[in-house]
């Protein structure tokens, strides 16, 4: 029972996840061609409509720790279904709303759903044989890389032609097909940490010290960084989440096991995943500004939304292309290997940029670029997770892992925006970002790459040791 159960019909399964991916990025990037929009659609200031935003990061990281342990208790399918019913119901509460209240709600229940994509990595070490469990697992990896990068100009597209209601009517249906595929195609795989008991105080503690963490990250520039408000949240942070470390290494069965998550080879896989979602995001926020910022700037590249967001898919195209690749790198090298090589392709990406910002063609090339690295790096971490955990915590480790990579999209967002909100031109009139702050924000974003290249670097070997107590722990769970 503890071990993998090669299911006959993986194609399926493998695209099924795939695609819940793809619905899950889609979602977040949702509302980006109405961010300027946002305050006259619901009759609210621009401060109340940022909420809009920011809802749904805090959500998903309160949610995905949660659902990916319940996936290890109660079975990573029947999370799976859980998990697009508040994708259906948020997207339908979204479409119905003229004010900034119900969107807000949509936009918290979308963020609920989030947990699909750890929830599917942890499927795979169950279903997939070993021969194809590697290049399964980069392809649902990069699924949120490939529906982010695919999604901004699909939503852009349908923002401009048509009423914005359409996306929201659009991601129902996705999120709907999503759930008849889980329900059709994904096997029932038997709950690995069956009969331990679910750890509320665990799960509310780490959502009081994430939603004080990530407020004051993301709104610290709003509020100012030496605001009461802001300081208040970044303490509060530190003594919910320390008193939650306590309380999870005391109580019997941990929402997240931190005994696991110490072991060098975990804890330097999730350290490195905050830096490289921190390297992905700081691309991600520069160049589409660059593009649509006007000409007579003498850097901006004056596209619009829809131009820019096309410019930028063939990125989204080439992690598809490449996770498949980097499935076979992990297997002929490993995944330390791949996560490097991955980590290395996007500080080049960086250097591209300094060279080729000027034009829209040279933007693209250093989009593919990046998001090459991208997709071999978020393929390897997952891999480097589960090959170091016990199956029977595969869905809460990978749970947790996502979160790391939201952490540092996080503090990537924040950081990136004081370096441009800073570093400021006027012209005619307006305050807009100068070209010496665009190249600081990139030289910025290589930097933390080269360093999560280092972490990589230092992230040891796995031991035999470790896994044969791996394999005992998992047979005492399931006679237990």
């Amino acid at each position: 029972m503890g071990a993998p159960q090669p299911s006959t019909r993986t194609g399926g399964v493998v695209a099924t996840l795939a695609i819940a991916g793809v619905t899950a990025a889609i979602m977040q990037t949702l509302v980006t061609p109405l961010i300027a929009e946002l305050p006259q659609i619901l009759s609210t200031t621009p401060s109340n409509a940022a909420w809009v935003i920011t809802v749904t990061l805090l959500v998903s990281a309160v949610c995905v720790p949660v659902s990916g342990r319940l996936g290890d208790m109660v079975g990573k399918r029947r999370m799976l279904l859980v998990c697009s019913v508040p994708l259906m119901v948020g997207s339908v509460v979204c479409a119905l709303s003229s004010s900034v209240v119900p969107m807000i709600v949509g936009r918290g229940l979308q963020g609920m759903g989030m947990g699909v994509l750890p929830l599917g990595i942890a499927l795979l070490r169950d279903v997939v044989p070993a021969e194809k469990l590697s290049s399964s697992i980069a392809l649902v990896s990069a699924s949120m890389g490939i529906g982010g990068a695919l999604g901004l100009p699909i939503a852009a597209a349908v923002a401009q032609y048509t009423n914005w209601r359409v996306l929201f009517w659009g991601s129902a249906g996705l999120a709907t097909v999503v759930a008849v595929l889980i329900w059709f195609l994904i096997p029932d795989v038997p709950a690995g940490a069956k009969g331990q008991r679910f750890d509320v105080l665990g799960a509310l503690g780490l959502g009081a010290g994430l939603v004080c963490l990530l407020l004051a990250v993301s709104k610290g520039a709003d509020w100012g960084w030496g605001s009461a408000t802001t300081l208040g949240l970044f303490a509060a942070a530190a003594v919910v989440l320390l008193a939650w470390g306590l309380w999870e290494l005391r109580t019997r069965d941990p929402l997240v096991d931190l005994r696991t998550t110490a072991r060098p080879r975990v804890l330097m896989t999730n350290l490195a995943s905050v830096f490289v979602g921190f390297g992905m995001y700081a691309s991600m926020l520069i160049a589409p500004q660059l593009l649509q910022l006007p000409s007579a700037t003498g850097y901006g590249l004056g596209q619009s939304m829809l131009a820019a967001g096309l410019w930028l898919a063939p990125g989204g195209i080439m992690m598809m292309i490449v996770s498949p690749l980097g499935g076979k790198l992990i297997d002929a090298r490993g995944p330390k290997f791949t996560l490097v090589c991955g980590i290395l392709v996007i500080a080049v990406g960086y250097g591209l940029a300094l060279v080729l910002m000027g034009s829209a063609w040279g933007l693209m090339v250093v989009g593919m670029v990046t998001s090459s690295g991208v997709g071999l790096a978020y393929g390897a971490m997952p891999a480097l997770i589960m090959g170091s955990v016990p199956l029977s915590e595969t869905a809460a480790a990978n749970g947790f892992n996502t979160l790391m990579r939201s952490l540092g999209t996080s503090i990537g967002a924040a950081v990136i925006g004081v370096v441009l909100s800073q570093m400021t031109v006027t012209m005619g009139g307006y305050t807009l970002t100068s070209e010496n702050g665009f190249r600081t924000g990139l030289l910025v974003g290589c930097g933390v790459a080269l360093v999560a290249a280092v972490i990589a670097a230092a992230i040891p070997a796995a031991r035999r040791v470790e896994s044969g107590a791996d394999a005992a722990q998992e047979q005492a769970t399931v006679k237990a």
